[in-house]
């Protein structure tokens, strides 16, 4: 069982999340020959305050 965890700044739309996880679904899922049904995916949003990005954090970016 394939597990993919990714990590995004909050914020963006659910919809786009959605989006995300079935294209990373259908990826992992055509390269390893695995069922999609077996694919899992986990998002993790990580506030702005909490993500840096040349020594400051994204949200005074």
């Amino acid at each position: 069982m394939p597990i993919i965890n990714v990590q995004i700044i909050e914020g963006r739309p659910k919809e786009k999340v959605a989006e995300v996880i079935q294209n990373i679904t259908n990826a992992v899922s055509e390269t390893l020959d695995a069922p999609k049904e077996t694919v899992r995916v986990i998002v993790t949003e990580i506030p702005k305050t909490h993500w840096g990005k040349a020594g400051k954090p994204m949200s005074e970016q």
